[in-house]
């Protein structure tokens, strides 16, 4: 697949080769994320002002945009340096003034001479009981006023770039966008109805009235589409790539797992059954495995992902679990080890930490095949890590792991399988962006013996009744955290808020019952605070977010959340999950500053009435928006310019199937609507997925 199509030339050229763009105009431009005419042409206008003619600006209800045929009347130059320039204009009922600033006399006699007639468009508003329009955005003689749109498209602007200009720029990229051949299905276009690329960006810029801005406009739904579809293409290219590598046909004897369950004092439920059977025929067949387990805080997600190791070691092979901190790693460990002891298994962990003989020798047995299973960091990516037989790659903590370590660790084991497990529940539209390429299988039942965490809203004022309360808990032998607030980015005031916490609930509690962790400890002194509180030599743990993930503490039933309000739902999600890990009733206690504001208030009842992270994430779309719900910066979610990912996500299902389809139909797009679909990648810098077909 040689270099980009020759009809997509002119929209990469460069932006000053559009009119009325210079140098100047291209570098504020870039600021709007705009380097190239195809950019501006994926520019949609987002609003747009009224300019139909009207006969006079009499009995208009002001202030308002009014285009008008007038009559030029007398100028009137300021008296003073800096004062107002008038012309008074006649039109068909009633005269007004056409008001300027800093203007150049010999300027306004050239444009307004007196006695002419002229078209005027721009906001009208009374002054001292006259009707003044302030610089209008169009004087034009009649016979030049059909350039005045009826209905003007209104751009995102920028410093320095006037909507003249950037309309102006606008039209001579749209004036090049070329008819391309389709790569929509013919039948899904017919039944949405949707135009031809090129009549869809002409459409799309050419508004006429409110209802053609609208994201529900065919045109600019189809636009929406192709954003959504080429992505998409994208993903599935990188699915079927990962899964085109040869995988091994895993088949374990299910003898290991059977010790492991007549071991377990529960039954997995349903949902992990169900999960594990998913993984299992995956892993069986000859393609690679590529699958997303994701599942709310304590619905079993480990259970399942060892089962899945516990099935490639059966099979003679071996398996990874990569955990996102070494603090997870190890708690991985501790939790894996005596199940696989039950089994007969080896475990061992590899981290940033070993060094030297001793990682040599755990290097030396992992080659040998003697490790049957590695828990660990990202070092296990490292060079010199060599695998007897890897079969399968477990990763934990998906949002920090995007498409392209995915193939990355794809090359590590030569066909290993690959389960990706996230604990963060994420809408079913924002999950087909992030994730695509996978298939997923979702834990949507708690194990049983999970008792409901109890959810309660406290005011900051009350925070010596809640020490009170803290010190019964303590007396009866209970844990509890405290999680201080991020008070605004700078580390330095996490961490003296949580030291001030910590002295203070030091002082209420006694010596040796507190302990505390911040951002700003050494990994070791954090590790060491962590390890006292779950072996409960402390009782109270004060700490900002770092212990949001995975810390498994059963003992500890109450959480408390400063200023919870300032935390993002997602996160006082995960934190609660913290608690409720053993038999006993545990709270969750939020506390607020009042007043709250509406966000607020909505986001800590949310989470009071339900404990459903799939319902939580659903509201916390509805009142974020995409980018921030996973951080747009390392969120590996698309950015796009014309989709809408909270309001279109049935869109980005249908893009889904739709790209899978014609991948399952056209491997190498090679056909009609093949070559087309290459056309759409190139023209939405795909250029991933295009380096995955000339691989193929």
């Amino acid at each position: 697949m040689s270099g980009r199509p020759e009809q997509l030339f002119p929209l990469f050229a460069d932006l000053e080769t559009l009119e009325g763009v210079g140098p100047k105009t291209a570098q504020n431009l870039a600021q709007l994320d705009i380097s190239r005419p195809r950019d501006l042409i994926f520019t949609l206008p987002h609003s747009g002002i009224d300019r139909a003619r009207r006969d006079t600006v009499r009995g208009a209800v002001l202030p308002d945009v009014i285009t008008v045929e007038v009559t030029v009347g007398a100028h009137r130059p300021p008296r003073s340096r800096g004062g107002a320039y008038r012309v008074t204009v006649e039109d068909a009922e009633t005269s007004f003034q056409l008001v300027f600033f800093h203007a150049r006399d010999q300027y306004l006699n050239s444009v307004l001479p007196v006695g002419s007639r002229r078209v005027v468009s721009g906001k009208v508003e009374m002054f001292d009981g006259i009707a003044q329009m302030v610089h209008p955005d169009h004087m034009l003689p009649v016979e030049e006023a059909g350039e005045i749109p009826a209905f003007e498209p209104v751009y995102p602007l920028t410093a320095g770039v006037s909507l003249k200009q950037m309309s102006k720029a606008v039209r001579s990229a749209v004036a090049r966008a070329p008819d391309l051949p389709e790569w929509i299905d013919a039948e899904q276009k017919r039944q949405a109805g949707w135009p031809d690329w090129a009549d869809a960006i002409r459409a799309a810029h050419s508004p006429e009235r409110p209802e053609d801005i609208a994201a529900t406009a065919p045109a600019r739904e189809r636009l929406a589409y192709d954003e959504l579809m080429a992505h998409q293409l994208t993903l599935a290219l990188a699915r079927s790539n990962l899964r085109r590598a040869k995988g091994h046909r895993t088949k374990g004897t299910g003898a290991l797992q059977a010790r492991v369950l007549t071991a377990l004092p529960y039954k997995p439920t349903g949902a992990q059954s169900r999960a594990i059977e998913e993984i299992q025929a995956d892993m069986a067949a000859p393609l690679r495995m590529n699958r997303l387990l994701q599942g709310d805080v304590g619905a079993g997600k480990t259970l399942v992902a060892f089962m899945a190791l516990l099935f490639a070691v059966e099979a003679g092979g071996q398996g990874v679990l990569m955990a996102p901190t070494e603090i997870l790693a190890r708690q991985h460990l501790e939790g894996l080890r005596p199940l696989a002891e039950d089994a007969g298994v080896v475990v061992e962990i590899l981290t940033g930490r070993d060094k030297g003989s001793e990682r040599k020798a755990k290097l030396a047995a992992l080659a040998r095949g003697d490790i049957h299973m590695l828990v660990g960091t990202h070092a296990v990516f490292q060079k010199d890590v060599e695998f007897h037989d890897l079969r399968l790659a477990v990763i934990d903590e998906q949002h920090r792991f995007g498409v392209r370590q995915r193939l990355e660790l794809g090359k590590k084991g030569e066909g290993a399988d690959v389960l990706v497990m996230t604990a963060t529940p994420i809408p079913r539209s924002l999950a087909l962006a992030q994730y695509g390429d996978m298939d997923v299988s979702v834990l949507d039942e708690k194990p049983p013996g999970r008792k409901p965490i109890k959810t309660v809203l406290i005011s900051a004022g009350r925070m010596e009744e809640l020490v009170d309360h803290l010190r019964r808990a303590v007396a009866e032998g209970r844990q509890a955290y405290w999680v201080c607030p991020l008070v605004d980015e700078s580390e330095v005031s996490d961490l003296t808020a949580a030291e001030e916490r910590f002295k203070h609930l030091r002082a209420a509690l006694g010596e040796g019952v507190v302990g505390l962790v911040h951002g700003q400890m050494a990994p070791a002194e954090k590790d060491a605070a962590m390890a006292r509180f779950v072996a409960g030599e402390t009782s109270v743990l004060v700490a900002t977010t770092v212990i949001e993930v995975g810390v498994n503490v059963p003992n500890a039933t109450i959480m408390v959340i400063e200023r919870a309000e300032n935390f993002g739902l997602a996160q006082l999600h995960q934190l609660r999950g913290r608690v409720g890990r053993g038999s006993a009733e545990s709270t969750c206690l939020l506390m607020y500053q009042p007043p709250l504001t509406e966000g607020g208030e909505k986001r800590l009842t949310t989470l009071r009435d339900t404990e459903d992270g799939f319902r939580i994430s659903e509201v916390d779309l509805e009142m974020r928006g995409a980018g921030d719900l996973i951080g747009t910066a390392q969120s590996g979610l698309p950015r796009f310019r014309v989709a809408d990912l909270e309001r279109q996500s049935a869109l980005m299902a249908v893009a889904q199937s739709d790209a899978r389809k014609l991948l399952a139909e056209d491997p190498k797009l090679e056909g009609e609507r093949g070559r087309a679909a290459r056309i759409l990648l190139w023209l939405m810098e795909q250029d991933q997925a295009i380096r995955l077909i000339s691989v193929g």
